[in-house]
Parts: C-alpha cells; structure tokens; sequence
C-alpha cells in the first residue's frame, strides 16, 4: 500500500473516485506546502515553507495508485516523496509555480469529472506523450460538456429532455486530436413514442470564440487570412479563407477571455469592448462544435496588414485590414464564404450606426 496525500480538486469524492472507486479519504493537512497552479490550470502543491495545504490521505494499492498516476502524468502533475506524519507519504508536488490557483476548485473538479474517464480511456493503448499531446484538447471538450449544460430557452422548440434518448452503444471510430463518436439510439419523435433504432456518428470538437475587430472611428475592420483543410478536403483549388480571429476556448477560459487572447496572438491587436453577436452551433447535424462570436472594438489606425499566428500551433496567418463598405462588397462577390464571417458582418450592418455613434 502507499500512501498519498490529494489537495484540491483530486480530494473530492466525484472525482477520486472516478479514479479509483473504494478510496477512503481521511482529512489532513501537509505544513511547507501550498496550492499553485500547471499546465491547462490544474494545480499541484508548491513546496512553501510556512504555508500549510489542506486536503486527504488515501491508502492505495498498486492498481489504484497505477490508474491515480496516470491521470496525473497526462495533466503534468508529477509525484514527489515526502515526510509526513513520520511516514513516506507521496503528493503531486514540484518546486516552483509561478502563480497560485487560477479558478475556483469547485469548477476545476467539475472540469477533471468531465475529463478523467476519457484520460482513462487510453491508458494501456497509448504512449503518455500521445496522451499528454491530447491534454488540452481533452480538457477543453469536457469544458464544453459543461457548458451544455447552461440552461437555454425552448418557448417554440421541444423541450424534451437529452435524457430520454435511449443509447444502446456508443464506439469511438477516429480517435487522435479530434474526436469521432458513433452512437446506436431511440429518440422521442414528434407523433409519439420512439424512433427505430439508428447510428449515427458525430464529430467531437471544443467550443470556439470568434471576433471581428472593428474600429468605429474609422469605420474599418480586421481579417484572418489562413490555409483551411475544410476547403482543401473538399477540394476547393484554393483552399484559403478570410476568417475573423478565432481559436478554441481552453479550459478555465471564458469565451471573452478567448477571444481577447486571440486578437492578441492571431493579429497583435488589443481590444477595447467586446460586442456579443450569438452563441451557436455551427453545424448540428454532425459536430459538437459551437462558436461564441464577437464583434472587437479596437483602434486600427495604424494596421495595414500583417503577419500573425503562432509558431508553436503551426499558425500562419496573413491579416488585411480594409474598410466596413469593401468588406461588405467581397459578401457579394463570393470571396467571403466563410457563414461565421458572414452573420457576423450582417449583424455589424445592423448595430454599425449605434457603434459610430458611441465612438
């Protein structure tokens, strides 16, 4: 048996036990520590003498502390042998974190409950570097699971619940930094009663902030122009589009936050306002996916275009900056065939007068 200490979020009862199913957790404290904060905002302890860190002993076999430390190798929280008590007690502990725990450990156990059983998953099938390369991605979907689950109108549409949809099996065909899921299902139709058995497969993306930075003043806004694989897998000959500035919401992440940050690391632009547009799913049929869209309002006096992205997400990006009235002509012509693009322009027609009038 050994024994570990869990500080927050890996001490509460719905998430230990995903991991490991008949812990029994006694309450305790570790003096010469503290909470900090790693990789995609899941903490571990930082060695800091006259702090104490508050959480539980656990005594675990060999197959509860296997499973325990791989879901801590992926999120990148590493063990560490200490004294505690006057016995060898095992913590994810490292010497330094820059900076303390960044949102609230209700929210980040909420998170690794969404997370943990896909990280289970792929134990004993991949490498821990195929699996750590996944990390943000794994998190980020469980963020949108989450997010789902925010309650939204049904005044005119059904309000009948995901609940009552009946799955029989559920099997992952593609599985790798996207995820494919394939279900065999019943559902509620609208004469009553069920449907006959179908499968049906559904692509399994994070949810996405989009912006269009615009400047009042100066009635002109910013694209993104980028090589897309949706094009080229459709076997568009010129498989590049101008876009808004968008990337994925990362764990821990508001969309606002998102979009702030992408201005920034897409087109070293700084926002003033964020407008929002809408919320939606992008193409129910077949995706997870669900865009949170923005109009930026920024000062774009000084841009004429760039380059942007970032090296490390292989991101190579062109920026144009043009003027409101010959984004709206390209809208016509069709050299604007990006729908996001389009409904967000749309709506800038629509509330340009009031954002002038402000500027």
């Amino acid at each position: 048996m050994a024994r570990v200490f869990l500080t927050a979020p890996f001490d509460a009862p719905d998430v230990v036990m995903l991991i490991c199913p008949d812990i029994l957790l006694t309450p305790a404290v570790i003096p010469g520590f503290r909470q900090g904060v790693a990789h995609g905002g899941v903490p571990w302890l930082v060695a800091d003498p006259g702090q104490v860190a508050t959480g539980a002993f656990a005594d675990l076999d060999q197959a509860s502390l296997a499973r325990l430390t791989h879901v801590a190798q992926v999120l990148g929280a590493p063990w560490r042998s200490i004294e505690a008590e006057g016995e060898d007690v095992l913590v994810f502990a490292a010497d330094h974190v820059a900076s303390d725990a960044d949102f609230p450990a209700a929210d980040l156990a909420a998170l690794l409950s969404e997370a943990i059983p896909e990280i289970l998953s792929y134990r004993g099938r991949l490498s821990m570097p195929e699996i750590a390369a996944r990390r943000q991605m794994i998190l980020s979907r469980a963020g949108s699971r989450l997010a789902a689950r925010i309650p939204e109108p049904s005044d005119i549409r059904s309000a009948q619940s995901s609940s009552e949809v009946q799955v029989s099996a559920i099997r992952v065909p593609h599985e790798g930094y996207f995820l494919t899921r394939q279900y065999d299902l019943r559902h509620p139709v609208f004469a009553g009663g069920m449907s006959d058995e179908i499968s049906r497969e559904v692509f399994v993306a994070a949810d996405a902030a989009l912006v269009l930075p615009y400047d009042p003043v100066l009635d002109r806004l910013l694209l993104v122009e980028q090589f897309r694989m949706g094009p080229f897998g459709r076997g568009d000959p010129k498989p590049w589009v101008l876009e808004p500035v968008a990337g994925r919401v990362d764990p821990g992440e508001t969309p606002e936050t998102c979009a702030a940050r992408e201005c920034v690391e897409e087109a070293h632009l700084s926002l003033k306002a964020l407008e929002h547009i809408s919320s939606h799913y992008c193409s129910p049929g077949c995706s997870t996916e669900v865009f949170h869209c923005f109009v930026g309002l920024c000062n774009l006096e000084a841009r004429n275009g760039g380059l942007g992205g970032l090296e490390v997400e292989h991101e190579d990006i062109a920026t144009h900056v043009m003027s409101f009235d010959d984004a709206m002509a390209l809208t016509q012509n069709g050299e604007i065939n990006i729908g996001p693009l389009l409904l967000m322009l749309l709506w800038l027609q629509r509330e340009r007068p009031r954002l002038r009038t402000f500027a």
